[in-house]
């Protein structure tokens, strides 16, 4: 039997992805809605009147909410260990991000700390962080490697982000990222950690164990130029790996260029992205990732988000939770920074967390949008419009949230029964 949602007081449709200019603004808005489910799919939205509910057919009240695509973070970090708030409070003090890491700090301190972890403790310390991310209506998020920076411990976090994803209800998309920092044993020597943690027999070995079905780089002034990235991307590919690039954060050295010739599916950072970037991101289809709790953590310029979509660029918004520069779980807490400090609409931040934000993860055939078709997906809100979601950050307004169909967490932020897993493994996500 479906299962229909009733009691909506706003039913958000936002179309599937990616979304520019207008079509990014100008989202529809069903008033006293209902849904239906059926298989862990839409089959059926609109006003309650016209809904032909089955007798006995399962139902969920919205209790006069809103109710909106389930959020996709589409930027983390996770699985780390260990923590860094002395690093806060250096910066606090006025030493910067940059200084910090040249000097030893940052993504080593992590490093160390997930070396000396065993994936039984990273699925300990991580678990919680996802719990809590679900609880602020995120149904879909990207995971990263990127603190092992060496085989083994690379593989160690791709092989616990699978086991997370068997674990919680989040659908887990992983990606590998040994090119995020130069590990001290290869001080000085690039090229040569490269050639270790980035080979085509690595590459070779996530395909086929299907560990990460994307390759991200750090390129960046602070990490590996344009073209190790382009070279390590390349390798990627040829194993059949999507592509996605830390791009133009710190200095603009073509990163984000990079990223469009490649074709890769998205850019993150862009604080520094220049007309040429965000042109050839447009030409290429590749979605801009903007980060806004990371520059808000670090007290730095936003990227111009307001430039790239008046580009006619689409958009997404993801949290960049990291144990360093962007300590933040909660992505409707960015949300409402991209708004208040980005100047980005309501609508278009909605847009970025759902539409775009699947397709930044290549995903936008089934997330992101409400459309028959689609995994339900969805967040019922305590509150009958999404301004006045967006209007009280801080406040948890997630009143319930489905994934496939299944409610996965109730009103009172609690998961919904124990929790078996998917049948895939993550990195079958698509």
């Amino acid at each position: 039997m479906p299962t229909w949602i009733t009691d909506i007081a706003s039913l958000v449709v936002v179309p599937p992805g990616p979304l520019s200019g207008e079509r990014a603004r100008d989202i529809e808005r069903i008033a006293d809605a209902a849904v239906r489910i059926e298989d862990g799919k839409i089959a059926w939205f609109g006003a309650a009147r016209g809904a032909a509910i089955e007798p006995g057919a399962e139902r969920l009240s919205a209790a006069g909410g809103c109710v909106i695509p389930g959020l996709i973070d589409s930027h983390t970090h996770l699985p780390f260990a260990g923590e860094r708030s002395g690093e806060f409070r250096r910066r606090l003090a006025g030493e910067s991000y940059e200084a910090i890491m040249r000097a030893g700090g940052g993504i080593r301190v992590t490093h160390a700390a997930v070396r000396a972890a065993s994936e039984a403790s990273l699925v300990a310390q991580n678990l919680p962080r996802l719990e809590r991310m679900l609880a602020h209506g995120v149904t879909t998020c990207e995971c990263k490697s990127g603190y092992g920076l060496s085989v083994e411990h690379e593989l160690k976090q791709l092989r616990t982000i699978r086991a997370l994803a068997s674990r919680q209800p989040l659908e887990l998309v992983p990606t590998f990222l040994g090119a995020h920092a130069l590990p001290a044993e290869f001080e000085g020597r690039p090229d040569a950690y490269l050639d270790e943690v980035a080979s085509d027999a690595v590459f070779e070995t996530l395909a086929r164990e299907r560990l990460a079905a994307f390759c991200d780089v750090f390129c960046e002034t602070v990490a590996f130029s344009v073209e190790q990235s382009r070279r390590v991307l390349a390798r990627a590919r040829r194993a059949g790996l999507k592509l996605k690039l830390h791009a133009d954060q710190l200095a603009q050295i073509g990163a984000s260029r990079l990223a469009a010739e490649l074709g890769a599916t998205s850019a993150d950072h862009l604080e520094q992205i220049d007309e040429a970037g965000i042109a050839a991101l447009r030409d290429a289809g590749t979605i801009a990732t903007v980060l806004p709790g990371c520059t808000f953590f670090l007290g730095a310029p936003h990227a111009d988000a307001r430039r790239m979509l008046a580009a006619g660029l689409p958009v997404a918004v993801a949290t960049d939770l990291n144990p360093g520069s962007a300590h933040v779980e909660s992505l409707p807490l960015v949300m409402n920074i991209a708004c208040c400090q980005m100047r980005m609409s309501i609508e278009e931040t909605l847009v970025a967390c759902t539409a775009n934000a699947a397709a930044a993860l290549d995903l936008h055939h089934r997330l992101g949008a409400i459309a028959v078709g689609f995994d339900a997906d969805l967040v019922a809100l305590d509150c009958a419009h999404l301004a006045e979601w967006l209007y009280s950050p801080g406040r948890n307004r997630v009143r319930k949230v489905l994934k496939r169909g299944r409610l996965v967490l109730d009103q009172a932020g609690r998961q919904a029964g124990p929790w078996h897993g998917p049948s895939e493994d993550p990195a079958a996500s698509g």
